[in-house]
């Protein structure tokens, strides 16, 4: 057993959907340890803070609102842009330019609401993608449900790090013994950049050979990983295809937040086939909340290779110990 990855990677992380979030509304949000604020603008725009009032710290979440320019402090009216200035005060003729209120980089995509971590506090490194930018043509040319409240769930403080979960993307035995699919699936192909880990993966006998054929998309999953915060895999069955975004967002130092969200195409009972898409990850879920970090782990041939790269390439996103609060922590049952 080794000592799990820092729970303060970079990356983009998922903090809601835009339905979360009317024009003029206030939510409260506890993520990266920190007590955060989210507000839409009156103009429709979201922005993250901090969640304390410069002045006397007052929490923005609880009491503040939305007016023209910004969020207003409830204990004395003080309001504070979408960047975190101070722009007015109501009893002073000038703000307070000398106090900052820490913004968080946003971008609302794929009917979500994402935030930039960075422990070093750098601007965003990539930016995130439309999952129809990234999947193949057979999931893109396809016409899809509105999203609704059947095709949203969020599993709340598991004791998971988002690492575990990009680790199912090179991880083809687990579907046996977790998910019980007759045969373990084969990996098609992958490809990795600094940001972003995609691969194709077959499910069923007539992948085995392991060879990829790009025009035969039947009984297989399209992966893509942008850092380890966020994912979607386009499944296509003999159903037709679905969209499944697994988004793992740390709170502390031992539990993440689960986004998991589900676009289903037109065709058949939308209902039976977004509760058969959601079926399966409890079951992870169920895995992961007991699980401990293995570093190194004893892993077999056939997995070994797979494993080690994945955790090369997801290295990257941690800062230097001695940069930030150590938050990292031995897993645990």
């Amino acid at each position: 057993m080794g000592q799990i990855p820092s729970m303060q990677p970079t990356g983009w992380f998922q903090v809601g959907w835009s339905t979360d979030l009317a024009p003029g509304e206030v939510k409260p949000l506890n993520y990266f340890a920190s007590e955060l604020v989210a507000f839409r603008d009156l103009d429709g725009v979201v922005h993250v803070l901090n969640a304390h009032c410069q002045h006397l710290g007052a929490n923005l979440a609880f009491g503040g609102c939305v007016v023209e320019d910004g969020i207003q402090c409830p204990f004395h009216g003080w309001v504070w842009n979408g960047k975190g200035r101070n722009v007015r005060i109501p009893y002073e003729t000038k703000p307070n330019r000398a106090r900052k209120v820490r913004s968080w980089p946003v971008t609302e995509k794929n009917d979500s609401i994402y935030i930039w971590h960075d422990a070093a506090a750098r601007p965003p490194m990539w930016e995130l993608p439309e999952w129809k930018d990234v999947l193949g043509d057979h999931v893109r040319e396809r016409s899809y449900h509105p999203l609704d409240d059947a095709g949203r769930t969020r599993f709340e403080r598991v004791r998971v790090h988002p690492q575990v979960i990009a680790e199912n993307a090179v991880d083809p035995h687990h579907f046996r013994f977790v998910h019980h699919t007759p045969i373990s699936p084969v990996v098609l192909r992958e490809e990795t950049d600094e940001s972003t880990w995609a691969a194709k993966v077959g499910f069923g006998r007539r992948w085995v050979v392991g060879e990829d054929r790009p025009e035969d998309t039947l009984n297989t999953i399209e992966i893509y990983w942008s850092g380890i915060g966020v994912s979607f895999n386009g499944e296509e069955t003999k159903e037709g295809v679905r969209v499944i975004s697994i988004c793992s967002t740390p709170v502390d130092a031992s539990t993440s937040d689960i986004f998991a969200t589900y676009w289903i195409d037109r065709g058949g009972d939308y209902a039976e086939r977004v509760a058969v898409a959601k079926m399966a990850l409890p079951d992870d879920i169920a895995i992961w909340n007991h699980q401990v970090y293995m570093d190194p782990p004893g892993l077999a041939p056939s997995e070994a290779a797979g494993f080690r790269q994945l955790r090369r390439w997801a290295s990257s996103f941690y800062p230097e110990h001695d940069e930030v609060a150590d938050m990292s922590v031995a897993g645990s049952s």
